[in-house]
């Protein structure tokens, strides 16, 4: 019986396990000493200190500290100086999982010390969801939680408790249940999420700018499905060299989520660079992306809002897209110098010839980029609306180009549909039909409008637009035409 009980007692006081650092040497300096001074001095660069306020999320990207140290720096120097738990976030490198993966048995060290789990935090969240679950083997030789510790070693005063989680999955709905489940678990407590996660791998500069210039605006937007379809369109343009818009997709979509349900209300970027700007012993032809920020509770999501310029730039563009084709040229592949033209967007253009309609089609939810959009837009009008004859050659010089820029689509009653502002679509079965809010122009009547879409557009009887089986939804459009004055 006494030896029962003085084994008990040993194990009662040996010390946690501990998850042995992976990276050290490698991505940072294994040296303690050494690995302070270089996280002091990128929580401290010279420059003047702007804080921002009201965090509740940081973004900071996970390579090798002589990359990206400089960035991570600025992110950590705009959080508080004191947190009961911190959730990172993290890419999952080494093996695939189904949610997120946690380390709860085991503390994390780094050369300045270990970090215990918040093994109370991580109890919730396996109750809450079986996407999260306890998965020490997905940390084991990940290095994306392990470089962000030394920076909260040297910034937080206090000790604190950490969970780590792992993800890679391309699941939406399972993102959105983790960063809901995320989010209801840290309701009220005092914690940090911190997001960990490289961008663009491996374009050239000038790509690697178009691309994370997108995504870090997409960030801006507060709205993970637009920040996942972001990445998913650029990818599908095959751009020379990148294989991802974002290393930690799943990790920043989860953020996002959590952040703007703890009270997040924008998202500001400190900065955008990449590894070749940040160490030019990296090359100009193959970079790494790097995005820093912070999440905060002031502050609004970003206006996507078009400019004078990019509304002229569309424009011509549609207009190009037709003269690419007649003289036999390829059409652009590449991405835009303007990041907002690369993110997801829905267009029609329509065509006119002395006043008259010569052609309209476009995209009624986001499929591509905006700019793809309005090149199909204007290619699909002049050649392959079934209404007309395809656009002779000579007759492009004297057609008028229009391009609607729409707003996502709404669920609406048909008395909601406001004339002149509301575009509408119905839909039944595999049958749809659209008008744009510029019809109401020559169809004043909602009646009429409605039975005219029905009719017309959707191949449905007239009245359809009264039968409770058939949807109706709404949207708004942005249209700028040539030769008017665009504001």
């Amino acid at each position: 019986m006494k030896i029962f009980l003085i084994s008990t007692l040993l194990l009662a006081a040996a010390p946690m396990a501990a998850r042995e650092p992976a990276v050290a040497g490698q991505f940072y300096p294994a040296d303690p000493a050494a690995l302070a001074r270089a996280v002091d001095a990128y929580l401290a660069p010279p420059g003047k200190f702007k804080p921002v306020g009201g965090v509740v999320a940081v973004l900071a990207p996970h390579a090798g500290y002589e990359y990206s140290g400089k960035l991570a720096g600025l992110a950590y120097r705009q959080i508080a100086d004191s947190y009961d738990t911190v959730v990172i976030l993290a890419t999952g490198h080494t093996e695939g999982v189904k949610g997120a993966a946690l380390l709860v048995s085991d503390a994390y060290k780094t050369p300045l010390g270990k970090i215990e789990p918040d093994r109370a935090l991580a109890a919730a969240l396996m109750k809450a969801s079986p996407l999260f679950e306890d998965r020490p083997s997905a940390h084991l030789r990940e290095h994306a939680v392990e470089v962000q510790l030394p920076f909260l070693q040297r910034r937080l005063k206090k000790p604190f408790k950490l969970l780590p989680a792992v993800l890679n999955t391309g699941d939406p709905a399972a993102l959105r249940t983790i960063g809901g489940a995320l989010a209801a678990a840290l309701k009220g407590k005092k914690a940090l999420i911190v997001i960990s996660a490289d961008f663009s791998h491996y374009p050239a500069v000038a790509d690697a700018d178009a691309a994370d210039g997108a995504m870090s605006l997409a960030i801006a937007s507060l709205d993970p499905a637009f920040f996942l379809s972001a990445s998913r369109f650029i990818v599908q343009k095959k751009i020379p060299g990148l294989d991802t818009c974002a290393c930690g997709e799943a990790a920043v979509a989860v953020g996002m989520e959590a952040a703007r349900m703890l009270g997040a209300r924008s998202f500001i970027p400190l900065k955008v660079s990449n590894s070749y700007a940040e160490n030019k012993t990296a090359g100009p032809g193959r970079v790494v992306g790097y995005i820093s920020g912070v999440f905060s509770r002031a502050g609004a999501a970003a206006d996507l809002t078009l400019s004078k310029a990019q509304r002229a730039a569309l424009l011509k563009e549609a207009r190009r897209t037709l003269e690419r084709h007649f003289a036999g040229e390829e059409q652009p592949a590449g991405l835009e110098a303007d990041v907002r033209l690369n993110l997801p967007g829905a267009a029609f253009v329509t065509l006119t010839l002395g006043g008259a309609l010569r052609g309209c089609v476009g995209t009624v939810e986001p499929a591509m980029t905006l700019a793809d959009a309005v090149r199909y837009g204007a290619y699909s009008a002049a050649l392959r609306d079934g209404r007309f004859a395809p656009l002779a050659k000579e007759e492009l010089a004297r057609v008028s180009v229009e391009v609607s820029v729409l707003s996502p689509l709404k669920p609406a009653a048909h008395a909601a549909l406001k004339p002149g502002l509301h575009g509408a679509v119905v839909t039944k079965g595999e049958r749809s039909g659209l008008f744009l809010p510029q019809v109401w122009e020559q169809i004043p009547s909602k009646e009429d409008f409605l039975g005219e879409l029905c009719a017309q557009k959707a191949g449905l009887p007239r009245d359809c637009w009264k039968d409770p089986a058939v949807k109706i939804y709404s949207f708004t459009v942005d249209a700028f035409s040539e030769g008017e004055t665009l504001k």
